[in-house]
């Protein structure tokens, strides 16, 4: 199962297969960005403006409305890296920095791997921050999706005040989205700092509409993945006390959401397992066991809903050899080898469609695994 979007109205960046965190695809390969669901207002609504001043409004349009897009090129309809972007990552520009001395600037962290400027080929000499250009970009990220229309009566024109209720609509993609979008990109380019700054802004607007709102399930859900995605960052960055907060704060919420949801229950069995692993390297091998199997009980549950998906039995069976591993850490050998024996015959058992040659390439491995932990505990 691919890593689920906490924003339903956006499609995910990333290709359609399913990738660890920290594996970096080809910089050159094409991006896919998701279109974002636009918020329809009435024809008397005040009409979306670009941060930078460019709006829709000269085109007065007699019906219907333009969809609003942004001339930097930061829209959801193609992908396009804008004037504010880092050509290495391919993100918006984090730490800006100019090399001398011909003057092209990338993010600090992606030009520092480089001797030589990828777009001119000229011996940089030294680099350079750029705190002018920078302050723009966090400026533009800082008006993305907050250009406010109200909810308007065609009849009568009212004023926008304080407790009147507003849409937040921005150029292109949803605030959430569009910083969603960028720190993935900066993440799977090892810029991880840009990473979390993106996903600590979007965590930040997400509590915010919480405190104003409540918990529903909309929210508890964006954070709980943004959460889980900040863990990813801190644990890349060897800071696994940081990444263990924010992988149980990811679970707080997601345990608050209902669980006929595949992609919640894969998100929330998935934060479980990554503070078991934590757990696990820091010696607390009980707590590692307490983890990986309240996450084995959550992809049990989600298998007796949807029995027909396999990927819910290939997760089961990774569960049940963690769990297994651990017990087996732990001197529980016979626990151990009843896990083991479990997961392989729900693998044996599973039938995968021809069209499913992913899923076939992980259970063969799976299984190769599980059979050769199994075929070491059978040797002692």
């Amino acid at each position: 199962m691919t890593p689920v979007c906490p924003f339903v109205k956006s499609a995910r960046p990333d290709d359609s297969s399913s990738k660890k965190s920290g594996e970096i695809p080809n910089k050159h390969g094409a991006e896919h960005e998701g279109k974002a669901k636009k918020e329809s207002g009435d024809s008397a609504s005040i009409s979306p403006k670009c941060p930078f001043g460019y709006d829709s409004a000269s085109a007065s349009p007699k019906s219907g409305s333009i969809s609003p897009k942004c001339p930097l090129g930061y829209d959801s309809q193609t992908f396009k890296i804008g004037p504010l972007s880092c050509v290495l990552c391919q993100a918006l520009l984090f730490d800006s920095s100019r090399c001398v001395p011909c003057s092209h600037v990338y993010c600090k962290v992606c030009i520092s791997r480089f001797k030589d400027c990828p777009l001119c080929g000229a011996d940089i000499e030294k680099i350079e921050p750029d705190t002018n250009l920078q302050a723009i970009v966090d400026q533009f990220i800082e008006g993305h999706a907050r250009i406010k229309r109200s909810h308007v009566d065609t009849d009568k024109e009212e004023e926008v005040g304080d407790n009147k209720k507003v849409i937040y609509e921005d150029v292109s993609l949803e605030r959430g989205a569009f910083l969603v979008q960028h720190a993935m990109r900066a993440f799977r380019s090892k810029n991880v700092e840009s990473a979390k700054s993106r996903l600590s802004l979007c965590a930040e607007d997400i509590r915010d509409q919480i405190e104003k709102t409540g918990n529903t399930s909309e929210l508890c859900s964006q954070l709980g993945a943004v959460l889980g995605m900040l863990g990813d960052c801190c644990r890349t960055l060897g800071d696994p006390g940081s990444a263990a907060a924010y992988f149980e704060e990811s679970v707080e919420f997601l345990s608050q959401l209902p669980t006929d949801n595949q992609e919640i229950t894969h998100t929330l069995s998935v934060s479980l397992n990554k503070v078991g692993d934590l757990k696990y390297y820091d010696g607390d091998l009980e707590a590692a066991r307490s983890y990986y199997f309240r996450s084995l009980n959550v992809r049990r549950e989600a298998m007796k809903h949807h029995s027909n998906v396999s990927s819910q039995t290939l997760d089961v069976a990774v569960s049940l050899a963690k769990v297994a591993d651990a017990d087996r850490s732990l001197g529980h050998e016979h626990e151990a080898l009843d896990k083991f024996q479990e997961a392989i015959k729900l693998l044996e058992c599973l039938t995968l469609k021809p069209e499913e040659a992913a899923l076939e390439q992980r259970r063969s491995s799976v299984l190769e695994f599980l059979k050769n932990q199994l075929s070491e505990k059978q040797s002692d």
